[in-house]
């Protein structure tokens, strides 16, 4: 559909996996359907490439039932495989040239496209060529009601290279460099070994801050914990199998697979003394003073000693095998 941006216009197509997030997945399409366009020399359309994970909350009756609303989506089912299986799904089924992931908990402003297509045209024209991706602002709030309410905060800073978050990138990249590799049907890591990949491949990353998502999640609490744990154990797992495809050292400063992470975080953790079950007082403490964003920071503390201890009990069960 339509020429590359390298032509007269781009076709966007925006790749979303999701399981079992209805209710922040209406916001997240209605969103995507309110775009406005200040400037359309540059963009011929967009499609919305939703891939159902095998939800079981009826996501996709409720879909069928409001297709009118809904003119840009198409949608697309799979067994539960995991993310990396249902954006590969996403971007086989994609339509356009140009690939936009965002996840289903993200609402983006009215202006998202507008804002990638921009940076799009400015890399080309700098680099002169399309061998780069655009990476957009992911802002994470726990607002149901207005997500897009949410400041800025020191904490949204991120470091990688490549992630499925908020990122656009020209189709046929992802397809030289063989898409997500579906091996990884954990927790984590999936999106960036493909950066990896694409790093090999000589992409180069532009920031596009104006092109803003807010990532929802639910308020934190104490009933998460034994879930956050078990994603860094998952995490840990997959971090593992990251390394053993790319046995680099900035891999393994990514997985926190070295002497130093175990130092730094069985030091902070007082070698696991600090846990979920002693901090739960102060932790609950913290919420009931409507500072939740604090207490899960301060969690982290036990949650990076679960995904430390995971990733090491996993190389030891590589080793062994």
């Amino acid at each position: 559909m339509g020429n590359s941006f390298f032509g007269e216009t781009v076709f966007f197509s925006i790749v979303i996996p999701t399981y079992n997030r209805l209710p922040i997945l209406e916001k997240c399409l209605r969103a995507l359907e309110g775009q406005e366009f200040s400037n359309k020399n540059y963009i011929q359309g967009y499609e919305v490439v939703l891939v159902d994970d095998g939800s079981t909350d009826d996501t996709l009756n409720w879909l069928a039932a409001h297709k009118d609303e809904f003119p840009h989506v198409r949608c697309f089912e799979q067994d539960h495989a995991g993310p990396a299986a249902a954006r590969n799904l996403g971007v086989e089924k994609a339509q356009g040239d140009t690939i936009i992931f965002i996840d289903s908990d993200l609402v983006v402003l009215s202006n998202f496209l507008q804002a990638h297509t921009n940076a799009l045209v400015k890399g080309k024209e700098k680099l002169k060529s399309d061998r780069f991706f655009t990476y957009g602002a992911v802002i994470n709030t726990c607002n149901f009601a207005n997500p897009t309410a949410e400041p800025y905060k020191i904490t949204d800073f991120s470091a990688a290279f490549f992630a499925t978050g908020n990122v656009a990138i020209p189709k046929h990249w992802l397809e030289e460099a063989g898409l997500f590799d579906n091996g990884f049907q954990l927790y984590g890591w999936e999106d960036l070994e493909l950066g990896v990949r694409l790093k090999n491949l000589g992409l180069q990353l532009i920031k596009c801050p104006e092109a803003v998502g807010y990532h929802w999640h639910p308020a934190f609490s104490l009933q998460q914990i034994p879930k956050l744990i078990d994603q860094e154990i998952q995490r840990g797992r997959m971090g593992v199998l990251f390394y053993q495809k790319h046995p680099t050292w900035e891999v393994k400063m990514m997985i926190q697979m070295t002497w130093f992470h175990r130092l730094l975080w069985g030091i902070l953790s007082l070698n696991g003394l600090l846990n979920e079950r002693t901090m739960s007082p102060f932790l609950q403490w913290l919420i009931n003073l409507g500072k939740p964003q604090l207490a899960l920071e301060i969690a982290r503390i036990f949650l990076n000693w679960y995904n430390v201890k995971g990733v090491y009990a996993a190389y030891a069960e590589m080793q062994s095998k």
